[in-house]
């Protein structure tokens, strides 16, 4: 009989698997390159030392037959919740399955992503679901470091997208999903709650692959119609007329613009925010569309 020793021999690695050609089978979309699941352990923990360090999560691209949750099983799940309460601020238990609301725009998008692909994302800290608190400035953020945006019209072609509109200093911004034809759904407002909508003719800075998802994008092209013009803390500070009359209304109203001078600085975006919490509207701190018709209804 053989000893031990000569029985056992070195297994040798297996072959590494040749990469397949995007062609034909792919149909009506097109697989995006490097935007594959986290590996079980790409996802930093949440600590001071790494992030000094610059540590960042490395991704598995994955082909089109890949398994796993695509971006459809997010929008789907997103929309079997329109219709549901929205009250800014609030925290969801990302660990419950049953969550019906109320929801806020973040904590909504990071729930649906948490609930298909289990992986926390946009949240703090994100290794845990019981502490986990949704922000769109930690979406903007994470986004950014882990090289996962994608411009606007792009994410309007893609189901399961996140597009962001990134808040300023001491205001909110916005999420919603994507759902790959120029609409969304999202955590809209206190008055409307969660809801089916558009992104044409609204201000977004970006869109977002979420890790953990599995993402298509169509060959067919969206058209967005460009967002009006938007009066809102810039560098330098935006003056005009424009400013002076929505500072005369906001004074008139009760709202501290701190002098009507024409210049939309702090004080008057603070103004802004006060005002659009009074009337229900998400307090970004800008004068759009909504916020203007509510100003003249006022």
């Amino acid at each position: 009989m053989a000893s031990k020793s000569s029985r056992t021999r070195k297994r040798s690695a297996p072959p590494t698997p040749r990469p397949r050609k995007l062609g034909s089978e792919l149909g009506d979309t097109e697989e995006l390159p490097d935007t594959g699941e986290l590996t079980d352990t790409d996802e930093p923990p949440d600590t001071p030392e790494l992030a000094a360090r610059g540590a960042r999560p490395r991704f598995a691209a994955t082909g089109p037959a890949a398994a796993g949750p695509g971006g459809r099983d997010l929008l789907t799940l997103a929309r079997t919740h329109v219709g549901e309460p929205y009250v800014l601020g609030s925290r969801v238990p990302m660990a419950s399955p049953d969550w019906h609301g109320p929801w806020d725009c973040a904590e909504f998008a990071s729930w649906c992503v948490f609930r298909v692909s289990g992986v926390l994302y946009g949240t703090r800290p994100r290794n845990d679901p019981l502490l986990a608190d949704a922000y769109t400035g930690y979406w903007a953020e994470q986004s950014a470091a882990d090289g996962r945006q994608v411009s606007v019209e792009q994410a309007a072609a893609i189901e399961g997208a996140l597009v962001l509109r990134k808040p300023h200093p001491s205001a909110v911004g916005h999420i919603v999903i994507s759902d790959g034809r120029g609409g969304t759904v999202e955590a809209h407002s206190h008055d409307r709650g969660v809801i089916a909508s558009t992104l044409s003719g609204r201000r977004w800075d970006t869109g977002i692959l979420a890790p953990g998802i599995r993402y298509l994008m169509s060959d067919r092209d969206v058209d967005l119609e460009p967002a009006p013009p938007t009066l809102r803390l810039t560098t330098p500070l935006t003056a005009g007329k424009s400013v002076r009359t929505a500072q005369t209304r906001l004074a008139e109203l009760g709202f501290p613009v701190g002098g009507v001078d024409g210049v939309y600085g702090p004080q008057t975006a603070h103004a802004v925010r006060l005002f659009q919490a009074s009337v229900g509207i998400v307090p970004d701190g800008e004068v759009g569309p909504q916020t203007s018709k509510a100003l003249a209804r006022r």
